[in-house]
């Protein structure tokens, strides 16, 4: 098997765990396997290479940023190169440029183009370890690029849908998905296998093991990704194609995510466009708007809500601003104090009464809903912050996912 192994911050965190990283690997090729390494930058080192620059600068330049940042994980990609060597084991360190990852021109969030795998690929054929700096390319100017948040997993997605590899493991501090999150709810199981489209609803409403670039991409590439700890042998979760997983189950986790903020617009002039030139507007801001509601008023006018990121808030205030400095909007209003929790679940597409059940959790337990939003596979509520630990536990148990 051609397997691709990518290790975070934590796993890489000191010498000693490249070490046991290095043992990891080793182990893997003692069982016959080709593998290349994808690593991260060591934990704390790009916060430590950030802070270099804003002694000189606070608004350095995003190219030198790039430049500096891409740093970190060449750093851990020697180390683990030298640490397998003298392991004995024939291994040769890549940067991103080398690997072959060829980036657009955007710097600091660059989006992956192709990857020419030919460097890697002769590599494996001499029976070498290849072990890639992640989070990192060039562009088409020759400049190295970072990818983001992120951007060490989705390298290894990249490299393992290039090299058509079996199978591409994501090595965190977490052993797997979760039907929740276990902090909340201890009852709560490790899936073994999850659908790319559970994963994507759960990673983007909340579920922090995976970040959505990266399972949208296994996704696009058809690439089997598991994701499981560094820190023990435990088994991970498979996150493979809906065919793959003999019997979807009704419901496969609950997500909760605190960092949402409510906007609500009163007295909306009525009239074509409006809502459109308000969500262009936000979208120019670059305010990422998740959940919307409208509605018309008793005086023709329309009210509208949605909710953004908590991060998001401030630039969509002045948004607003504007509208209600020319007399679109009469009134507007803000709320931190709230989440969202979501069910998700493939199930949900061959069965009825999964929202009713939910709404009727939330009604068992006195939580007024505020907003709701639904898709084929999940259902996601706003409720009052104060009562997101309770809405995730009733759920759980609503759909006995500790069965």
């Amino acid at each position: 098997m051609l397997i691709v192994q990518k290790f975070g911050g934590t796993s890489v965190g000191d010498l000693e765990r490249i070490q046991n990283v290095a043992n990891r690997v080793s182990r893997s090729v003692k069982e016959g396997n080709d593998v290349v390494v994808v690593v991260s930058a060591m934990s704390g080192e790009t916060n430590k290479l950030v802070g270099y620059a804003e002694h000189f600068s606070k608004n350095p330049s995003v190219q030198e940023m790039d430049m500096l940042l891409s740093a970190g994980e060449r750093v851990t990609a020697s180390l683990l190169s030298i640490a397998l060597q003298e392991m004995g084991y024939d291994a040769t360190a890549m940067t991103g440029r080398k690997a072959g990852i060829v980036t657009d021109l955007h710097h600091t969030k660059a989006r992956i183009e192709k990857i020419d795998p030919i460097t890697m690929q002769e590599a494996i054929k001499k029976g070498q370890i290849v072990v890639v700096a992640g989070f990192q390319g060039v562009n088409g100017d020759g400049d190295v690029t970072t990818l983001g948040r992120g951007g060490s997993d989705l390298s290894a997605v990249a490299i393992a849908g290039a090299l058509h590899a079996d199978l591409c493991e994501i090595y965190t501090d977490v052993s797997g998905i979760y039907t929740t999150d276990p902090r909340i709810e201890p009852k709560a199981k490790k899936l073994a296998k999850i659908s790319y489209d559970e994963m994507l609803e759960l990673a983007s409403l909340g579920a922090k093991v995976l970040q959505n670039r990266s399972v949208e991409m296994a996704k696009k590439l058809n690439v089997n990704l598991v994701t499981r700890t560094s820190f023990s042998d435990e088994e991970g979760t498979l996150i493979t194609k809906e065919e793959n997983i003999m019997e979807a189950p009704l419901v496969s986790g609950i997500a909760l995510d605190r960092n949402q903020a409510r906007i609500s617009l009163m007295g909306v002039k009525d009239r074509p466009g409006i809502a459109s030139d308000i969500f262009n507007k936000l979208a120019d801001a670059e305010v990422n708007v998740d959940m919307i509601i409208q509605n018309k008023a008793h005086d023709s006018t329309t009210n509208i809500d949605f909710t953004v990121p908590v991060g998001d808030l401030q630039d969509a205030k002045k948004v607003v601003n504007g509208f209600v400095e020319d007399g679109e909007i009469n009134d507007d209003s803000y709320n931190e104090d709230i989440c969202k929790v979501s069910v998700v679940g493939v199930g949900m597409r061959s069965h009825t009464g999964v929202a009713a059940r939910a709404f009727s959790t939330m009604a068992n337990n006195n939580i007024n809903i505020n907003m709701i939003a639904t898709s084929e596979i999940k259902v996601s509520m706003v409720i009052d912050e104060k009562y997101a630990e309770l809405a995730v536990r009733g759920l759980h148990d609503t759909y006995e996912l500790d069965k």
